[in-house]
């Protein structure tokens, strides 16, 4: 099946390259010369791990090219799948007119019969936003606007689009989900369908719980560390129960960061807003997160007594394992508070060996064992694999004081029987 990805950062490229592999000739549209002169060289636009390789493995295979073409891209397209990854600002306010406005340049060159599949991530009725802007501007051309909500997860991106739990397909008609099982039998046969509003609505239900689930956890945690309980082991006492389930995300620890999350939050607050509606948890839950993101900085200042002149090393500075992204990551911006604080900051990541110039006050270390020479406190604040290998022990040793911020029990194997180290952990008190 012929395909064109319209949209090529990180959903669009693993898109592009994942269809590639499974088959398909896919031709990737951007409007970004940059980006595509980069991707025809086999140079994604971020890293994820596998993904360059696929990349380069489609386009020595002819199966993959790249183009700013429309006329070009959408030529022979069966299918023309919208993948921008939706931009959103640091109030977690999606620019959606972004991503509408570019699909709607397509417009000229749709031919009756394509299929449109939408997988931004957008507000419910976007979809039919873009299917009555079409239907103004080319009467004449019967085309279907479908949508699927990515599910991607930054860093194992790959593994979730070839081997999903399953897909959501929102379709109009019998022909589009013909269209669709075609297009997706070479990862899965497991597809809900259901009518394109209800995916749309599926995404934002589905990061909202997420949310949710991570929001009470925390607020459980904070309440046993000053009562003396535990919460990795109520998490235990919760997952037991058969109405809740092992795979919940129910893991004290960090707040959850970067826009995917909260945009959905944003979406729903927004149209409870739009219809009058008297929504209260939504709300709540951005409150709640964004109160649990002091939670390293409020335990550096009770234990550390003020941060001004003291070193704190951090360990990982990306938005999550796996990537090279800093954009939203909640380690940079502890960093940077840090440094308003007074104190200096040595960081290492091991993907990070330079920083952009408007974080250059962020020292950056060539190793784990040279971020933490003289450190006051050591914080895990983005959870690389590579750390788990490290010699705590030597670590501790080059500390000034043995004092480390873990939120998430990361490296609880190695630590916690440690006896010479201040370990702090989400959820449980300090015996110091």
């Amino acid at each position: 099946m012929k395909v064109c990805v319209l949209g090529l950062w990180h959903l669009g490229t693993v898109t592009a390259a994942c269809l590639t592999s499974g088959g398909h000739h896919v031709t990737g549209l951007d409007f970004d010369e940059t980006v595509i002169a980069n991707l025809k060289n086999g140079e994604p636009p971020l890293f994820e791990p596998g993904l360059e390789d696929l990349v380069k493995k489609g386009i020595q295979a002819g199966d993959l090219d790249f183009s700013t073409d429309p006329a070009q891209a959408l030529r022979d397209a069966q299918v023309i799948w919208v993948a921008y990854d939706t931009p959103v600002d640091d109030d977690d306010n999606a620019d959606v007119d972004y991503v509408v406005e570019r699909v709607s340049c397509l417009f000229p060159f749709l031919k009756t019969r394509q299929e449109v599949l939408i997988s931004s991530q957008l507000p419910v009725g976007t979809s039919r936003r873009l299917e009555s802007l079409f239907v103004k501007t080319r009467p004449d051309t019967d085309i279907s606007f479908s949508y699927s909500p990515e599910n991607l997860r930054l860093g194992k991106a790959i593994s979730v689009f070839t081997q999903p739990d399953r897909v959501v397909v929102g379709v109009r008609t019998e022909k589009s989900r013909k269209v669709f099982t075609e297009l997706l039998a070479p990862f899965t046969d497991h597809i809900e369908w259901m009518s394109v509003e209800s995916a749309e609505m599926t995404k934002h239900a589905l990061n909202a719980f997420l949310a949710t689930s991570v929001t009470f956890i925390n607020e459980i945690a904070a309440v046993c560390e000053q009562v003396g309980a535990d919460a990795k082991e109520v998490e235990r006492g919760l997952k037991s129960e058969s109405r809740i389930g092992t795979k919940a995300y129910l893991g004290p620890g960090g707040a959850f960061a970067g826009g995917t999350l909260a945009r959905d939050i944003a979406f729903l607050s927004k149209i409870g807003q739009e219809h009058e509606l008297p929504l209260h948890l939504f709300p709540a839950i951005r409150a709640s997160n964004d109160a649990h993101k002091d939670w390293p900085r409020r335990r550096l200042t009770q234990l550390l007594g003020g941060l001004r002149n003291k070193t704190i090393a951090v360990w990982g500075l990306t938005y999550k394992p796996g990537t090279d992204t800093l954009r939203r990551s909640s380690a940079i911006e502890l960093c940077q508070w840090l440094i308003e604080q007074g104190a200096q900051v040595q960081a290492h990541d091991p993907l990070i060996k330079q920083l952009p110039q408007q974080y250059s006050a962020i020292r950056c270390c060539s190793s784990p064992l040279e971020s933490a020479q003289s450190a006051d406190a050591l914080v895990i604040a983005t959870e690389w694999p590579d750390y788990r290998a490290i010699s705590m022990p030597e670590i501790i040793a080059a500390m000034r004081k043995p004092l480390i911020l873990d939120a998430n029990r990361f490296l609880s194997a190695a630590l916690e029987a440690q006896t010479n180290v201040i370990y702090v952990t989400v959820g449980k008190a300090v015996d110091l």
